[in-house]
Parts: C-alpha cells; structure tokens; sequence
C-alpha cells in the first residue's frame, strides 16, 4: 500500500484497466497498489509509481523494501536497454 504521507498520489481511490502484455487478459490496478498480477497467466503489471521511486525520499517507505529493489532493478534495466538502443 502507498505511504500515508505520499505526496504524489490522490487521496481518491480510483481502479485503472490494463491490459496483460503477456496473454491481453484486462488487469485491474486500484491506486492504491504497487503491484497486481494477472489472474490468467501470472504476469505483474507494477502501478504507475515506477516513475516516483526514482526521486521520492520516501519511497523505500512507501513500498517497501522487497518491492523497491524490484523497481529499482526494473529502472537500472530500462536505462541500460535506452543506452543500448541510442
């Protein structure tokens, strides 16, 4: 769950639909998750907070310790791929 104090997150809890890049399968993330996994394959889609990890001070905090080395590893990935391309 999002940190209490997050400053980057509405208050409102709102459900957003993706669709599973693996099988299309509609995956449903409230804002309130980090993570959901689709129910027909087992792929994670994370939240939109990828982006915040990156800068916020409290973002260990906020999703925890497991769950930001995770991010972190997915943004040094993304890097290195974008550098790969250029």
């Amino acid at each position: 769950m999002i940190f209490s104090g997050c400053q980057s997150k509405s208050k409102e809890l709102s459900l957003t639909e993706r669709i599973c890049p693996q099988c299309g399968n509609i995956i449903e993330i409230f804002s309130i998750d980090t993570e959901v996994t689709c129910d027909h394959c087992g792929f994670v889609a994370y939240n939109d907070t990828l982006s915040c990890v990156q800068w916020c001070k409290h973002a260990r905090q906020c999703v925890g310790d497991e769950m930001y080395e995770k991010m972190m590893l997915t943004v040094r990935q993304k890097r290195k791929e974008k550098r790969n391309i250029i």
